[in-house]
């Protein structure tokens, strides 16, 4: 079963508009979209798994260029 999170971006002063469009060419990621408000970038992603999502998060959203940190908040079933 895929898991499927919300991943908040922070990225550098001036970088939103560039660190979401690199964040478009990411396996998984289903969205990406600029925002206000404390963080910069609200990304939609999925994976097989959770490690598979953990893995993406560190391997490939944190080492974009830009990117300060991020918060990842996996959704879940209630």
């Amino acid at each position: 079963m895929a898991v499927k999170a919300y991943v908040f971006v922070e990225t550098a002063p001036g970088k939103a508009g560039e660190v979401a469009a690199a964040l478009q060419n990411v396996q998984g990621v289903e969205a990406a979209d600029p925002v206000t408000g404390p963080y910069d970038v609200i990304v939609v992603a999925s994976a097989a798994s959770l490690n598979a999502l953990g893995q993406r998060v560190v391997n490939k959203i944190q080492t974009i260029e830009g990117v300060v940190r991020t918060v990842t908040n996996v959704v879940v079933s209630l």
